[in-house]
C-alpha cells in the first residue's frame, strides 16, 4: 500500500503559479492511478485531476487549461503545476491513489494528509 505525502502548499497572489508535489512510498506506484483533490474551508472535497497508469489525464472543469498533472513512476511523484490561480482555488489539496482511474474521489484508496493552498486578490 502506497502512503503519500504533498509539499508545495503556500500563500500566494491572485495570477501566481504554484506547483504542488506529492511524494510516494510503497510497491507498484506505476500500477496506480494518482490524482489531485481539494477541499475548501467548509465544503467537500472536490476532484481536481487525475492521471492513470497510461499517463492519460482528466481535469474538473474549473482548472481545465490552468492546471497540468504529471507523474514520474521512476521517482514515485505526482506533481501539479497550477497556473492563473485565483480566490477559488483556496483549499487543501490532498495527492490520492486509486486502483482504477475514472471513479472521482469516491474511487481513491489512498489518502495523503494535504497541503495548504491560500490565493489571495
Amino acid at each position: 500500500q502506497l502512503q503519500l505525502i504533498e509539499s508545495g502548499g503556500a500563500l500566494v497572489q491572485a495570477g501566481d503559479s504554484l506547483r504542488l508535489s506529492c511524494a510516494a512510498s510503497g510497491s507498484a506506484f506505476s500500477a496506480y492511478a494518482m490524482a489531485w483533490v481539494r477541499q475548501a474551508p467548509g465544503l467537500e472535497r472536490e476532484f481536481v485531476a487525475e492521471i492513470d497508469r497510461n499517463g492519460d489525464t482528466t481535469y474538473a472543469r474549473s482548472v481545465s487549461g490552468r492546471f497540468t498533472i504529471s507523474r514520474d513512476n521512476d521517482k514515485k511523484t505526482v506533481a501539479l503545476q497550477m497556473n492563473r490561480l485565483n480566490r477559488e482555488d483556496t483549499g487543501v489539496y490532498f495527492c490520492a491513489s486509486a486502483l482504477v482511474a475514472g471513479r472521482g474521489v469516491s474511487g481513491m484508496g489512498v489518502w495523503g494528509k494535504g497541503t495548504l493552498v491560500i490565493v489571495s486578490s
